[in-house]
């Protein structure tokens, strides 16, 4: 397939998208244009975003920073791969504060990559997004909702729905003023009007959940 390029117009998603859908336009005028994320310019190491997805899961990201500072501190490195986690043994994970099944994670990743089964950034670019997912979603401890923020944070990819988040499940049924969130079946019928910008309108979706939940803290993204 063709190189994918790494982001998107935010200006066309908007103006696409408050033509596409009264409803959702309207949330979207009153919130105003959100602009393009920094990080789909950056470069990345994959595995290293991998790695801090399986830290960060469960908790808080207080509490997760704190852990990855300290796994940091033990191997010697900002950059975690399986060059830097063999650096450090399970009981000496332990003491940081990671899991025995996150712990696991990390070495499956770290097995994966020296087996050349995780794609680099320019294999990622000449991928499709159900590609990348096949090929991350068998690592332990990563499902398809992580691999989805990290196309849609990192990579930028325009028209990525996460139908199992619950943020955007209840930015959702906001929206459409539902009785209670709509299944992720429905979810990704009620998104086929989106494409090719349905991760421009996830972003909304979360914000309209936030700002119908004002006293609740938003959820905090893997990629973030």
């Amino acid at each position: 397939m063709p190189r994918q390029a790494r982001g998107f117009d935010p200006e066309a998603a908007f103006a696409y998208l408050c033509k596409r859908d009264r409803r959702l336009g309207a949330w979207m005028r009153r919130l105003g244009p959100i602009p393009a994320d920094p990080r789909w310019r950056k470069s990345f190491d994959p595995v290293d975003a991998l790695a801090r997805a399986i830290l960060y899961q469960q908790l808080s990201g207080k509490a997760a920073a704190t852990i990855v500072g300290r796994v940091e501190a033990a191997i010697g490195s900002d950059r975690f791969h399986c060059d830097t986690l063999a650096r450090i043994d399970d009981a000496a994970l332990r003491t940081c504060g990671v899991s025995g099944n996150k712990a696991l994670a990390l070495r499956d990743l770290a097995r994966r990559e020296q087996a050349g089964e995780i794609p680099g950034l320019r294999q990622m670019a000449m991928m499709s997004d159900d590609a990348i997912v096949a090929a991350l979603v068998p690592v332990r401890g990563i499902g398809r909702w992580t691999v989805e923020m990290m196309l849609m944070f990192r990579l930028g990819r325009p028209d990525v729905l996460p139908v199992d988040d619950l943020g955007i499940r209840k930015g959702a049924q906001v929206v459409d003023k539902l009785e209670a969130m709509p299944t992720p079946k429905a979810l990704a019928a009620r998104g086929d009007g989106w494409g090719p910008y349905r991760s421009y309108a996830s972003f909304y979706l979360w914000r309209i959940a936030d700002a119908a939940s004002p006293a609740k803290q938003a959820t905090a993204r893997s990629q973030d």
